[in-house]
């Protein structure tokens, strides 16, 4: 079981580099005069197919914070964290039904164009500004800090920086093509992604057979997960009583049972998937159907994603609490990592690879975002309105390099402290607070035509206070039990609101001003968006495709409850 990486390993990584670099050259070379159209080059408008399209979107949501701390929370929570995956299903299903048709028709480009047409440019430019500093200095640090530490932690340990300028540069090289390298090279990556996941899970399930001696089989393996931790395939987390551990009140903190379902985790999934730039940027270039396929076969793949980043955590717990797992280091968080040295030679340079397409394929996706958030909301509006196409296209890729650069500068001593709570926890911990607000702003912006936009800026900063006070300061003011919500001792001394139940009422609070306040404005907002009849009618084989989807959802529930 030796950890680092041999020559046949390394032989792997660089075949697969090279494939992706050339790959995404020759797309590149054959629409280089995207770099005369900035639309083309920013979205690659019109020239992304379906597969396209979702294998960009998984590509650029799955990366190290999934398969590292994902796979931890399996360890952990069990097979209650493939919500987060199953539901995002669904939240897709919603988005290419009723949110892509908003955008399509009224020629959305970027968030804060959706924010500047239906509400006014003060919330449009307050929002891009959040944006570009939240995608900068939060998720493009986490997933490269992240990524950095994982894959060295794989390769010896000593060689955090040059892994971490590595993969910036690797990043670099495909986001400065534009869009349509980006999304193209994705397809190569999420199938890396997949093999080298579904690779790795195989040979968890049939080391976890062969420790217990019922044989290298995958399937006998995963028969001993169920006998071994039958409370780790349960997807709903039973409420604490009077007599609960303080591991099963952590469990409860983290996914609360029920209560998840009622808010928390829609909010997560409908604004992470709808109202977000970084994932809407790869339909937003396209027509509707082309766009609506490509979003529910995205769809369709994050059914499979459980199975790769989570059920290795499960099997890593098995193992570790039966003494087959003496390599783990770094709790719940070293569950992957560990289980990645039960990979033959050759095997663990392909898991390494699938590991690195995640990371380059985020990396790159969120400074393209980056990138055409600050060109065409900011830059192109406000410093510099005469830009011309060429120029908007030199401005995107200065910001590329300058995004990727801030990253890196800030993740080489680890200055935000990613490190100390752990990735996952730091992206959820800063988007989360933010998220209940965004979102009834979008909803409301989208389907009432009565939302001003002195309720959206109120929506936002309302939104942010009430997270911060539920998750932050309601018990010690309020009491650990209302009406509202429980608090629960979180072990150090304090006591906690779920953090999707502090989502939940956050988004509640927060719609509800909101409503109150355009009762103040007219009864049909002058920007407030057109629709029309049949706007949201779907196609036969669109329908085909999302009754698939929800039977397997179904299903995996029935099954698991």
């Amino acid at each position: 079981m030796n950890q680092n990486l041999a020559f046949a390993d390394y032989a792997v990584f660089i075949i697969y580099f090279i494939v992706v670099s050339a790959y995404g050259y020759t797309v590149y070379r054959k629409r280089k005069q995207d770099e005369q159209d900035a639309k083309a080059y920013f979205l690659a408008e019109g020239n992304l197919t379906w597969w396209a399209i979702g294998a960009s979107l998984i590509a650029s949501n799955i990366s190290a914070e999934q398969f590292i701390g994902m796979s931890g929370e399996g360890f952990f929570l069990g097979i209650a964290v493939a919500a987060y995956e199953w539901l995002a299903a669904v939240a897709l299903i919603i988005v290419a039904v009723w949110f892509i048709p908003v955008y399509l028709k009224n020629k959305i480009y970027t968030m804060p164009q959706f924010l500047k047409t239906r509400y006014n440019e003060s919330t449009a430019l307050i929002m891009a500004v959040f944006w570009l500093f939240l995608y900068v200095f939060v998720n493009l640090t986490s997933i490269l800090y992240l990524g950095a530490v994982a894959i060295n932690g794989l390769a010896g340990g000593e060689y955090l920086h040059v892994i971490m300028v590595g993969l910036a540069v690797f990043a670099l090289f495909i986001s400065l093509g534009g869009m349509k390298v980006v999304a193209y090279t994705d397809v190569i990556q999420v199938a890396v992604l997949i093999i080298g996941g579904l690779v790795t899970s195989y040979i968890a399930l049939t080391t976890v057979g062969q420790y217990f001696g019922v044989g290298e089989n995958a399937i006998a393996g995963f028969k001993v997960l169920l006998k071994e931790a039958p409370e780790h395939f349960k997807m709903i987390i039973p409420k604490p009583t009077a007599a609960s551990t303080q591991l099963e009140i952590d469990k409860y903190l983290t996914f609360p049972g029920l209560l998840s379902y009622a808010a928390g985790i829609w909010i997560i999934n409908l604004n992470y998937w709808g109202c977000n730039q970084y994932i809407t940027q790869r339909a937003l270039g396209a027509d509707l159907q082309t766009a609506r396929t490509g979003i529910l076969f995205a769809g369709m793949l994050k059914l499979l994603m459980p199975l790769i980043v989570m059920l290795p955590g499960i099997a890593a717990y098995v193992l570790y609490t039966n003494g087959h797992l003496p390599q783990l280091v770094g709790g719940k968080d070293g569950a992957y990592s560990a289980v990645l040295t039960f990979l033959p030679t050759g095997l663990k340079g392909l898991s390494v690879a699938a590991l690195t397409a995640a990371i380059v394929a985020s990396l790159a996706g969120k400074v393209n975002s980056i990138s055409t958030i600050y060109t065409l909301d900011v830059h192109k509006k406000y410093i510099q309105k005469n830009a011309g196409e060429k120029q908007q296209v030199n401005i995107g890729r200065l910001a590329v390099f300058v995004a990727m650069l801030l990253a890196v500068l800030f993740t080489w001593n680890d200055v935000l402290g990613i490190g100390g709570v752990g990735g996952f926890t730091y992206i959820q911990k800063y988007t989360g607070f933010i998220s209940p607000g965004v979102f009834a702003m979008f909803f409301l912006g989208m389907f009432w035509k009565r939302t001003t936009g002195t309720a959206a800026i109120v929506g936002v900063i309302l939104g942010f206070l009430l997270s911060v006070l539920f998750n932050e300061y309601a018990p010690a003011l309020f009491g650990n039990d209302t009406f509202l919500y429980t608090a629960y001792n979180n072990g150090k001394g304090g006591f906690e609101i779920p953090f999707h139940i502090c989502m939940g009422l956050s988004f509640l609070f927060t719609m509800i001003a909101m409503i109150l306040i355009s009762f103040a404005g007219p009864k049909i907002n002058p920007k407030a968006f057109e629709t029309e009849p049949g706007m949201f009618k779907v196609k036969p084989q669109t329908t085909v495709l999302i009754v698939i989807t929800m039977l397997i959802i179904i299903a995996l529930y029935v099954k698991f409850w």
